[in-house]
């Protein structure tokens, strides 16, 4: 008798339970609107280079000009990074933006997921990692020796990082078409 009284109590505990724990995924809003922040800080930044640059433009050599459009690039490429991890996340982690029929919704967002996030995380940081390993390049001669190889060490890491998440990306998503279609011939 006991049982037949703690069985509706005991589902109702277990569903606010699952409700609390699919709303903590609200938790993170504010880690995202925090990245917004980051991201002003950026534009801050790179407008202030662009004014350096644009200001010292007569008195500046080719190359610390080089430098300074390779930092600029560096910045939107950090920037592009997180827009898609702020825009991304937030679609994957949190809640639906619900931007279906917006013109400017970018065109990555319709597939994402936690895989192809994964993914494009990683060509964005070998991205960044490729610009900085240019302005070392450039700048070879005012750098240590060390230095050079642990950042090409780095980006090498980077490389091969990415090579296996997406291949291990692309075993699991074959393994899922197998199923589904071995799922399918067995109905």
């Amino acid at each position: 008798m006991s049982k037949q009284n703690t069985s509706p109590l005991r589902n109702m505990s277990l569903s606010m339970l699952a409700q609390v724990i699919f709303w903590s995924r609200w938790l993170q809003a504010p880690l995202y609107l925090g990245l917004i922040v980051a991201q002003a800080v950026y534009v801050y930044h790179f407008m202030a280079e662009l004014s350096h640059l644009v200001a010292a433009a007569a008195k500046i050599g080719e190359t610390e000009i080089m430098l300074i459009v390779l930092g600029l690039i560096d910045v939107v490429m950090i920037a592009n990074l997180l827009i898609m991890v702020i825009i991304g996340g937030y679609e994957t982690f949190v809640s639906r933006l619900n931007i279906k029929e917006h013109p400017d919704q970018p065109e990555w967002l319709s597939h994402v997921n936690a895989a192809t996030m994964k993914i494009k995380l990683s060509m964005a940081l070998i991205g960044i990692s490729s610009i900085h390993l240019l302005k070392t390049f450039i700048n070879a001669g005012q750098m240590a020796e060390a230095t050079i190889k642990w950042q090409v060490i780095i980006h090498i890491t980077f490389i091969a990082s990415a090579m296996a998440m997406a291949y291990t990306d692309r075993i699991m998503t074959k393994t899922l078409i197998d199923a589904h279609g071995q799922a399918e011939s067995d109905h």
